[in-house]
């Protein structure tokens, strides 16, 4: 006895029964999104605002200090530049005579290094002149005195 198989033929037509209407569909859709998408694009006049504009002019001006302190910010307060004797932190003299001698100087808060007198410290300022527990520095080292350093109060 001879069994009835489907074959390949009948089994793809009863499937595409199901399939090409839904491609069909899927293809007209998409030419109808396609229409009216460019339809829209050729009907809009460049007298129209766009979004972005519109959206610019609605805004009110912000005070952004009052908002800044309605959410709880501090005033900001101005830093002042620093002052040149706050520059210079003296640590050491070591005094020998009226142009020799030495000071361990600290210069915007780096480690402090030694100078001997007449050489430069820092932005042309020269180490003048180094007696007990005080130093002079200035622009040169027989010019005007600038700045007077002292060693801090023993404890």
């Amino acid at each position: 006895m001879l069994r009835y198989r489907p074959s390949f033929a009948t089994a793809f037509s009863a499937s595409s029964r199901v399939v090409l209407p839904a491609a069909t569909l899927l293809v007209w859709g998409a030419v109808a999104f396609s229409a009216v998408t460019w339809g829209l694009r050729w009907s809009a006049t460049g007298n129209a605002p766009s979004n972005a504009t519109t959206a610019a002019q609605a805004l009110p001006d912000v005070d952004v200090s009052a908002a800044a302190r309605s959410l709880g910010a501090a005033p900001v307060q101005a830093v002042a530049a620093p002052t040149l004797a706050s520059r210079f932190q003296l640590q050491g003299v070591m005094a020998g005579g009226p142009d020799a001698g030495a000071a361990l100087i600290a210069v915007d808060g780096k480690p402090a290094k030694p100078y001997r007198v007449g050489a430069v410290v820092a932005d042309g300022m020269v180490l003048q002149s180094a007696q007990g527990r005080r130093v002079t520095l200035g622009a040169a080292i027989d010019g005007p005195q600038a700045l007077v350093l002292e060693l801090p109060a023993k404890k």
